[in-house]
């Protein structure tokens, strides 16, 4: 007699439609589908990250800048003037002009601005002068112009490239280089033109901290203003103008321009004129331009050995971060630099408790910081 065998699988309809379930029938499925997915997603156009056609970077002068020190209007009045001149490169980038119309452009502005401490609102030397440097480079050749010790000349950063472009040297210093911009048909104004009273008042309190006397107020200067009982601003910064940007065409340039330091003596000059510490450009690699204790920056040549660290592959952070961060701090020297890079990222870095910066990309909007824990 045949044995009795109970199936307990159900019975399948008769339709054809169906088949009865196994697990390895379900893993061929699963095979097929996760084929499929993987195909459709390899053959599918994929939507590349935007890469901005030009790019800028922006600082105002780097130090001991912190919360408590500016008021909400002081603190807003820094932004907004960052984020005007951001937008003013932009939109000569945005119409096509080239890096070093950029960087000329935003100096200018930053030049005219009182808030900052070059051209109209530079400190005063312990003479109770304003004197006053700047340089540019254009990556493109690495050509370079720097000037230092001005006295007259409204915009330092068009003198100096004007003598990048229109003379065989790098640097003039003093009546030379203001004999040099006359001939060039650059705007000359009296030196009281650069006079603003808070930077007086700056003068004045460092003079007395060191025991020195006071000049007598700058001749065509404006009548003292009605003194409150409390102190000017003591910001204890080293202040400097910079910019550095990449254009449409992937060209680097970076410009930089001060006052130098208040109560300054002896003709003092420190790292903006300094092709390779205050500023540097070159093509394929970087833009740097520098703010800070400028005796340092110049023994480093702190604007070229990050430039160095990119041509052996760092990122611009990377090479920003191990100068500043490291080298600088390690001998004692004090600021930030702004540095970009061929690819039109932008970075920044500091070892003081602020810096005024901005930047700026092609389709963005402008982004600022004061303080070091911004980003």
């Amino acid at each position: 007699m045949k044995s009795e065998v109970t199936d307990n699988r159900r019975a399948t309809p008769s339709s054809g439609l169906s088949a009865p379930f196994s697990p390895s029938r379900g893993r061929r499925v699963a095979v097929v589908l996760a084929t499929l997915v993987l195909t459709a997603c390899a053959t599918a156009p994929r939507e590349e990250a935007h890469v901005p056609q030009w790019s800028i970077a922006i600082h105002g002068g780097a130090g001991v800048i912190e919360r408590g020190q500016l008021d909400p209007q002081t603190d807003a009045a820094y932004r907004a003037a960052l984020t005007q001149a951001a937008t003013a490169g932009g939109d000569v980038l945005a119409k096509g002009g080239s890096a070093l119309d950029a960087v000329e452009t935003v100096v200018r502005r930053l030049e005219d601005d009182p808030l900052f401490n070059a051209g109209r609102g530079a400190v005063f030397t312990a003479e109770g002068r304003n004197e006053l440097d700047a340089s540019i480079m254009d990556g493109a050749g690495r050509k370079a112009g720097a000037v230092a010790g001005l006295t007259r000349t409204r915009h330092p950063i068009s003198l100096a490239r004007a003598v990048m472009e229109k003379s065989p040297h790098v640097m003039l210093i003093g009546e030379g280089a203001e004999t040099f911009a006359r001939s060039q048909g650059l705007e000359e104004v009296a030196p009281s033109f650069f006079f603003t009273e808070r930077r007086w008042l700056q003068l004045e309190t460092e003079l007395r901290t060191r025991n020195l006397p006071i000049p007598p107020r700058p001749a065509g200067a404006p009548a003292p203003e009605v003194r409150s009982e409390t102190a000017p601003l003591d910001e204890r910064k080293f202040g400097t103008v910079g910019v550095v940007v990449r254009d449409a065409q992937g060209n680097l340039a970076a410009g930089t321009s001060t006052g130098g330091m208040t109560a300054k003596r002896w003709g003092r000059v420190g790292d903006v004129p300094v092709i390779g510490a205050g500023t540097y450009a070159q093509n394929g690699v970087c833009a740097v331009s520098a703010t800070g204790s400028g005796e340092y920056f110049i023994r480093l040549s702190v604007a070229r050995m990050i430039c160095v660290r990119m041509e052996r592959g760092e990122s611009a952070q990377d090479a920003a971060d191990a100068v500043i961060l490291k080298e600088l701090t390690d001998i004692g020297g004090s600021g930030g630099v702004i540095v970009m890079g061929a690819d039109g990222v932008s970075a920044w870095s500091l070892n003081s408790s602020g810096m005024y910066r901005a930047r700026l990309a092609e389709g963005g909007t402008p982004i600022v910081a004061i303080y070091k824990d911004e980003d």
